[in-house]
């Protein structure tokens, strides 16, 4: 088969990476390819690919988008030491650039929601559309979308009499993350589907939002109008077929569960867990001194970045500075936390508890002088200063505000215990890598995380029917876990051991995509 994916992100080319779909976009490829596929994955190119020397010019197509023509280009990427069967391609227009160079998503205002990048998303699907027919990729099997930004495509190949060709292809849409559904006004909006496609003949039940009828849903009518709909781990896919309720702290269909319950239904929904690569050339673990050196002189060089110092810099830095210079006689128990700074990640750590204090002040309480807790990631605002404020007030906490591969490596190697305390979490790839170095996760019994981590075999789970219980549970975990570690070592190194051991392959994944998604 010819399969073509198409996604915001595609970490396999510089800078394409934001999130998990990033990885997912890289990895799955190369598993198909092995399976005897070929492969073909296009995204915009953000305005920073298309003129380097590894980008060749293929072919233009001609879009009529807002009323107007547009012409968009198509360019192959070589990746080096890539798999024979798989081609990279980015579209390049302006538009896809609108944000900034090398921006992939907008930070739109809280009262025009995904406006920037519904627009640009919107012709990048209506290219790629046009260059399916025109065979810019050859003739194309399985056409398989990603999340909400690749979504207008599926109702350009149901409503739009230009795009009837591809009809004739089988198309996949894989749900990375539901809370995210890129909705739009249907018109009205400069950035609204009858403003994009003025003549598009459309059914509203099918792809409006189901509490906001005016709206254009994109993962709503992706879910209803593909022929498969693929959630990232099986338990995430039982999640959403039932609807949310926030008050016991349980993310669901997030309003779509009732299209989802019958994608079920219809056979058309399956729950295929991501993989992970497994590399053991990244398992380099550094002296504690080098560590801690290495984490400063990363916070340093974010805050030469910046005109202004942030005082999230500031603290860790200095916090750095004394266990840097400090001798120990005994390795500190280390606890780790890597991923974007959003509800979803600290939801449960900002907690309040009945005494007043944060449910993440409670482990650090516990965690006393016995080890460190560092927690590295960006995001929201306001947990970013909520983590600073906590970072502040407690020396065995240390907020490294910012991201870098390299420093996350360091982090997944030298850790005792991952902390992932999500609230939702669909599949998850930061419990996978800290396995993969033999650390063990605490982690909340939902989504992917349940079907990934074994409690007190492989790592630790809790769970509660309401966000206060759930917190309550996280703390009691990390207590009686803690206690394991420093109390019955031989025990915890097996519980280790054993995550070092456990494999969530792309292979595995890549047979399901092709037996239940493709044919």
């Amino acid at each position: 088969m010819n399969i073509l994916m198409v996604s915001a992100e595609n970490d396999a080319l510089p800078g394409g990476k934001v999130g998990g779909i990033g990885d997912v976009v890289r990895d799955m490829p190369k598993a198909l390819a092995a399976e005897g596929e070929q492969v073909n994955v296009v995204m915009p190119n953000y305005g920073i690919l298309h003129e380097v020397d590894k980008a060749e010019f293929i072919q233009s197509v001609t879009v009529m988008f807002a009323g107007e023509s547009q012409e968009v280009s198509f360019y192959k990427y070589t990746v080096e030491n890539s798999d024979k069967n798989v081609t990279q391609w980015i579209a390049h227009h302006p538009l896809f650039s609108s944000c900034g160079v090398g921006s992939v998503y907008c930070d739109d205002p809280n009262n025009r929601p995904f406006a920037t990048d519904a627009t640009k998303f919107a012709l990048f699907n209506a290219a790629v559309g046009q260059a399916i027919i025109a065979h810019v990729f050859g003739p194309i099997d399985v056409l398989h979308l990603h999340d909400w930004h690749t979504a207008v495509l599926s109702v350009l190949r149901s409503y739009d009499p230009q795009y009837e060709a591809l009809k004739h292809i089988r198309t996949t849409y894989t749900i990375h993350n539901l809370a995210l559904q890129g909705i739009r006004p249907l018109l009205g909006d400069e950035s609204s589907l009858e403003a994009w496609f003025p003549h598009l003949n459309y059914d509203v039940n099918v792809i409006n939002d189901p509490s906001y009828h005016h709206c254009f849903n994109p993962m709503r009518a992706a879910i209803n109008l593909c022929d498969k709909v693929h959630a990232v781990s099986p338990n995430y896919t039982k999640e959403i077929v039932k609807p949310s309720n926030y008050e016991q702290g349980f993310f669901g269909g997030e309003g779509l569960e009732n299209d989802l319950q019958r994608a079920s239904n219809e056979n058309r929904l399956f729950g295929i867990l991501n993989g992970c690569e497994y590399d053991d050339s990244k398992r380099k673990a550094l002296s504690l001194n080098h560590f801690f050196s290495f984490c400063e002189n990363e916070v340093l060089k974010w805050a030469g970045n910046q005109a202004v110092l942030a005082s999230a810099h500031l603290i860790a830095s200095t916090r750095l500075g004394k266990l840097t210079s400090k001798k120990v006689a005994k390795r500190p128990f280390i606890m780790t936390s890597v991923g974007r700074i959003t509800n979803q990640k600290v939801l449960l750590l900002q907690q309040q508890m009945a005494d007043g204090q944060s449910a993440l002040q409670h482990i650090l309480n516990e965690l006393g002088d016995k080890g460190i807790f560092l927690l590295l990631g960006s995001g929201d605002a306001g947990f970013e200063q909520f983590l600073t404020q906590t970072a502040g007030r407690n020396s065995n906490f240390i907020f490294l505000k910012g991201y870098s591969e390299t420093l996350s490596e360091a982090i997944y190697n030298m850790g005792d215990l991952f902390m992932m305390p999500s609230s939702f979490e669909p599949c998850g790839i930061s419990q996978m890598l800290s396995m993969r170095a033999g650390q063990p996760c605490i982690a909340h019994s939902v989504g992917g995380l349940t079907d990934t981590i074994k409690d007190h075999e492989n790592g630790f789970l809790f769970d509660g029917d309401t966000q206060f219980n759930q917190a309550t549970n996280m703390i009691s975990c990390f207590k009686n876990t803690l206690s394991l570690c420093l109390k019955e070592p031989k025990k915890y190194k097996e519980i280790s051991d054993n995550a070092s051991k456990t494999r969530f392959l792309w292979s595995d994944s890549a047979k399901r995509y092709i037996s239940d998604l493709y044919q």
